[in-house]
């Protein structure tokens, strides 16, 4: 027998509700242990060379904040088709145009200190699940072309500038920052912004250096060097959570094809239902501009 959905009443997929206050998955460690991170209240920064794993990491995060509710993104990405495939579901996609970058970063610091003024008034340090605040979640893919490649060098070192504000500000405002590079370096991340990240990945790396650039300074000198990790093995990392210690985990990775369908899923669940947007919270963006 066939049953016949009355007018308007059409059947829609479903999936089941994520929550970017929820801890996502990550991956496993090396001894088969499910690991998850806490994304909304800690920065992450994943470093490593080209084919190490780090899109994977991004992936895992993009595709989670695009099923999860009441949640936004921002996109950097020089090169355009590592994140390209969200572009449609962001608040800001920034591709080689560092003057829109600039200008995104403002009005997201713009959008963090309004936050603050909020949660002085509401006489609390940080945001929770049960405001009535999206999550912002921005994520930069390869940040040396923002920092070394576009722009002048003026402009350059005001991208670095407004992204250490937006590290430092973002976490206790719902507005984490992910960022990845293949190139890590003193004069890319110093200590000072580099210790604003409560989670740091370290993909395989060429150097013992760079290691320690992304894990922390000595790192290396105590057994945790990510030149250790085998070229053969993408995806593996030396993973640093807050006050703990560098885990082996092999990171979750999702195909083109999987991530295509999560994309396609996501913009019909996200569809505009007012002329605000999803859920009306886009006033609060157009308001920084």
């Amino acid at each position: 027998m066939t049953t016949t959905d009355p007018p308007g009443r059409e059947r829609v997929p479903v999936a089941p509700s994520l929550s970017m206050f929820d801890p996502m998955f990550a991956g496993i460690d090396e001894f088969g242990e499910p690991v998850y991170l806490d994304i909304v209240y800690h920065n992450l920064l994943a470093g490593g060379e080209s084919g190490g794993g780090k899109s994977g990491l991004l992936n895992n995060v993009a595709c989670t904040a695009t099923l999860a509710t009441n949640t936004r993104m921002v996109l950097f990405d020089g090169k355009l088709v590592e994140l390209g495939a969200y572009r449609d579901l962001a608040d800001a996609f920034v591709g080689p145009d560092l003057d829109h970058g600039l200008s995104v970063l403002q009005r997201l610091l713009t959008v963090a200190i309004n936050r603050y003024y909020w949660l002085l008034s509401q006489r609390r340090r940080k945001v929770l699940p049960t405001d009535d605040l999206s999550v912002i979640v921005t994520i930069i893919d390869e940040l040396a072309v923002y920092c070394t490649l576009f722009g002048t060098k003026e402009q350059q070192d005001k991208f670095a500038t407004l992204l250490r504000g937006l590290v430092f500000l973002g976490r206790a405002c719902a507005m984490p920052v992910v960022v990845a590079t293949q190139r890590p370096s003193w004069d890319m991340i110093p200590a000072s912004l580099r210790d604003q990240f409560g989670y740091r990945a370290a993909f395989r790396c060429t150097s013992r250096n760079s290691s320690d650039i992304v894990l922390g300074q000595d790192w290396a000198d105590r057994g945790y060097n990510a030149v250790d990790i085998p070229p053969t093995n993408p995806g593996a990392v030396l993973l640093l959570a807050e006050r703990g210690l560098p885990r082996l985990v092999k990171t979750a990775y999702l195909t083109d094809e999987q991530i295509n369908n999560i994309v396609d899923y996501a913009e019909w669940i996200r569809r505009p239902t007012n002329p605000a947007g999803r859920n009306g919270h886009r006033r609060e963006w157009d308001m920084a501009a």
